[in-house]
């Protein structure tokens, strides 16, 4: 699931090079946090979050194959 995720992010961004997805585990749910550069964000989202849902969809879908719960979040990375 990771590398899918960063599959379609690499491909979405500017900045292919800041791209990072964490793996945080608790129980039967599996959290995937998006890491992108501050300047991608607005792409990753999309208008009125379309390309974020549908990036949830393809993870949703791949979680119910894999008999797993998921959930993708998106963090920002400072460039200060």
């Amino acid at each position: 699931m990771k590398n899918l995720l960063e599959y379609i992010l690499i491909h979405l961004v500017d900045y292919p090079e800041d791209v990072a997805v964490e793996t945080h585990e608790e129980d039967d749910l599996t959290t995937y946090s998006i890491k992108v550069n501050a300047a991608d964000v607005g792409r990753v989202i999309g208008k009125r979050g379309s390309i974020i849902n549908s990036i949830r969809n393809i993870a949703r879908v791949r979680a119910i194959k894999e008999n797993t719960r998921v959930r993708v979040e998106i963090e920002t990375e400072d460039n200060d």
